[in-house]
């Protein structure tokens, strides 16, 4: 049997996808990328392995992606992460016209094209608001575990601004913020609308007037129900959001790497 590895390594994870011929997810993985990412790499090499009942000598080609894409051997391609999210969404979601990428330190607003095509894409990248680093800074603030945010702004009533999103200044915020009482739940519900801000103002530089466009959203932050719920809130549009959104990058590069190993042209930025 054919199968092919897809490896996302990020700034907070390293994820891994190992799909077959057909492009049927056999299995995958998310663990920690910590101080260590050679040995992040490694183990997800093993458990993709271990959970497909395969050996390392099954897969015929492995396409890496994110920030430290360079860092695993034996790859046939490093792929940037724009293309590989951009594929992953098509495959999931064949009508997507914009995705929205939250990872552990970056935001993208990513235009595609009916074959997962990169047409545009913005990106923020000068600063970590809005990301997976901010929310673990704002979960700390809050005293509460990150997995716990999604639910905590059910109820909020008062339309709380945050006057910050550096991430620094918000932190110093929130910290203000319980000191003079103002319940939790508004206080993540002001983090999400300020997420959702920043995201809208970033798939509006893509798509313009998103009202006919379907948007879809990957990344870890992907799982944080309440800033889904802001975004959707802010763009009018429901977002369409896979059940592991933390793999689709992983995903798309194994799509890549089955492709480009059958010889036909890759999609690539």
């Amino acid at each position: 049997m054919e199968v092919f590895l897809g490896i996302d390594i990020g700034s907070l994870s390293c994820d891994g996808v190992l799909i077959d011929s057909h492009g049927k997810i056999l299995a995958a993985t998310v663990v920690p990328t910590g101080a260590r990412n050679l040995e992040a790499i490694e183990r997800v090499r093993r458990e993709i392995l271990q959970t497909a009942g395969l050996s390392e000598a099954a897969v015929q080609a492995t396409v890496s992606t994110g920030y430290g894409r360079d860092r695993v051997e034996n790859r046939l391609a490093a792929v940037t992460e724009i293309t590989c999210h951009a594929r992953g969404i098509q495959a999931l979601y064949p009508d997507t016209d914009i995705l929205v990428d939250i990872g552990g330190q970056d935001s993208k607003a990513i235009r595609l094209d009916r074959q997962g095509g990169v047409q545009d894409f913005a990106m923020n990248d000068k600063c970590a608001a809005g990301t997976g680093r901010f929310l673990e800074a704002m979960a700390r603030a809050l005293q509460v575990d990150i997995t716990e945010l999604g639910g905590l702004d059910r109820g909020a009533r008062d339309n709380l601004t945050l006057s910050s999103m550096c991430t620094v200044f918000a932190e110093s915020e929130v910290v203000s913020l319980i000191a003079s009482g103002t319940e939790t739940r508004e206080i993540v519900a002001g983090l999400n609308r300020a997420i959702a801000s920043r995201t809208a103002s970033l798939v509006k530089r893509v798509g313009g007037d998103v009202n006919a466009l379907n948007v879809a959203m990957s990344g870890g932050v992907a799982r944080n129900g309440g800033v889904v719920r802001a975004i959707t809130a802010v763009l009018g549009r429901p977002l369409a959001v896979p059940d592991n959104p933390d793999t689709v990058g992983a995903f798309g590069a194994a799509l890549i790497a089955r492709q480009r190993f059958k010889g036909t042209a890759g999609h690539q930025t």
